[in-house]
């Protein structure tokens, strides 16, 4: 947004955020094979859920937890790109706090706590589907000054 643009009103925002994450989902051949499915976007707030298969698991048949790690950080990357601005993580940390077995459902929200001009933070909160708590993600991000649509999604 340019420094005499207007803020667009909640409606645009919200339209804005679907197309955004449409195009970054139609990009994302990691998410589809997760089976992500997109359950709530706003601006700064995403929603994704998967069932945990087989080849998910670990040698000790729980899910790997880079499996966990890399459902927060897709729900991190949507909520994080909702701005329109190409953003990226600059860091990320998770917490795991309860296992994870085959046919568990798994949903994480990521929502912005806070953000400044280039750099925002997020939190990711992983659960089952009987909304016990699995991983605590925290996100810092970097928005680039690359418009997400652009066509042109390089970092800088």
């Amino acid at each position: 947004m340019s420094a005499g643009a207007q803020r667009p009103i909640e409606g645009e925002a919200q339209a804005l955020a679907e197309r955004l994450v449409a195009t970054l989902r139609d990009r994302d051949g990691f998410s589809a094979w997760m089976g992500l499915e997109l359950v709530a976007l706003s601006p700064a707030s995403c929603t994704v859920r998967t069932t945990v298969r087989r080849e998910m698991l670990n040698g000790f048949g729980v899910c790997h937890g880079g499996i966990t790690y890399s459902i927060a950080d897709s729900a991190l990357a949507f909520a994080s790109n909702t701005h329109g601005r190409v953003t990226l993580s600059v860091e990320n940390g998770i917490s795991y706090v309860a296992p994870v077995v085959l046919g568990d459902v798994l949903t994480a929200t990521a929502e912005e706590e806070s953000a400044g001009g280039r750099i925002a933070f997020y939190r990711v909160v992983v659960r089952k589907q009987d909304d016990s708590m699995v991983a605590i993600f925290r996100g810092t991000v970097y928005r680039t000054q690359r418009e997400l649509l652009s066509g042109n999604t390089r970092h800088e």
